[in-house]
């Protein structure tokens, strides 16, 4: 089996032995193994559920491939609810031709991601469709997963809950993912610049289990920080400031961005995430997150503030030589796409 043909996803014979050497190989555990067409799974009382879809180009780049950016993206949106991640479910649709070594390495790597991320893969399905490129495009693969977490009765965040005097914080640094998508695509070599593909799971938890008044949470992906922050002061109608020398970004996403033209506040990301929390419990939460994986390079990048029309909050950005500008959403499509 060096290729992936349409008999794959016939149901047949061909489909079986794909997923026994494939799929349920790295995704073995109590309830997928049973092979029925829905798994039971232990539950609780208030559930988080999520869906995505993952189309990504190339499928492996520096940092990542599309099978870790699944589970990532996933698990994140499901932590932003502050939810405890637990079971995923992951659907595949396979272009025909695609090699199967190539598969494997990407559903290895989700299972490891997975494992990472302390989630299950619980069930799952497998489509095979007409290669739609031209003779000189490779075969593709998408990946669409749901996901599903618990939460606690005492944890409630959303941007709705945003309070004047909350202080804004950043896990690290803006961009990574954006730039490392785009330096392939234009076959641009360089090596200091990575995705960050990651669960952010150690960082939520310890906020919560340190007591830390947490108001918001949102990872910070396509749209890129400026358009999460709009977002944040829409619905709280709090004046959003962020401060344009706290923002943490790299040394080599800086250039790279500057040398395309890009601004660093619409760069995607998929391993960081931007919080609200009491202006008491501030320094504390981002010693937290400073001691978190991933969260080495965490800062307070701003706060929140009433504004003089109440209900209208914006983003405003306080630059490096003293003003002030409005920041609005991402309008159009932010290129390349990054999930």
């Amino acid at each position: 089996m060096n290729n992936i043909t349409l008999s794959h996803g016939s149901g047949g014979d061909a489909t079986s032995k794909l997923i026994e050497e494939v799929f349920r190989n790295e995704f073995h555990n109590e309830y997928l193994d049973r092979m029925e067409d829905s798994s039971v799974v232990p539950g609780g009382k208030r559930l988080a559920l999520t869906t995505d879809s993952f189309v990504v180009q190339p499928l492996i780049y520096d940092g990542g491939d599309i099978g870790r950016l699944s589970v990532c993206g996933t698990v994140n949106d499901i932590l932003m609810s502050g939810a405890e991640p637990k079971y995923l479910t992951a659907g595949f649709v396979l272009e025909e031709g695609l090699d199967t070594g190539l598969l494997k390495r990407i559903v290895h790597s989700m299972a490891e991601t997975a494992e990472e991320a302390g989630v299950r893969i619980v069930a799952g399905d497998t489509k095979v469709i007409e290669h739609k490129g031209g003779k000189d495009d490779n075969p593709g693969l998408i990946i669409n997963t749901a996901g599903v977490g618990f939460l606690n009765e005492k944890v409630n965040v959303g941007a709705s809950l945003i309070k004047e005097g909350d202080a804004v914080i950043l896990s690290g640094n803006i961009g990574d993912h954006h730039a490392a998508i785009m330096k392939e695509r234009l076959s641009i070599r360089n090596e200091k610049i990575k995705s960050d593909n990651a669960p952010l799971n150690e960082m939520v938890r310890r906020l919560f289990d340190n007591g830390i008044e947490v108001h918001a949470l949102r990872d910070v992906t396509r749209g890129g920080l400026g358009t999460v922050l709009n977002e944040f002061s829409k619905e709280s109608g709090q004046d959003i400031f962020i401060i344009e020398e706290k923002l943490p970004v790299s040394d080599a996403v800086r250039d790279f961005s500057a040398l395309l033209g890009l601004d660093i506040l619409y760069m995607g990301n998929e391993g960081k995430m931007v919080c609200t929390v009491a202006a008491k419990d501030k320094d504390k939460a981002v010693d937290i997150i400073r001691r978190s994986k991933y969260g080495e390079e965490a800062e307070i990048i701003g706060y929140a503030e009433s504004p003089v029309t109440a209900g209208e909050g914006k983003l405003i950005l306080k630059t490096g030589i003293g003003g002030e500008r409005i920041v609005g959403p991402l309008y159009g499509e932010g290129l390349p796409r990054i999930c």
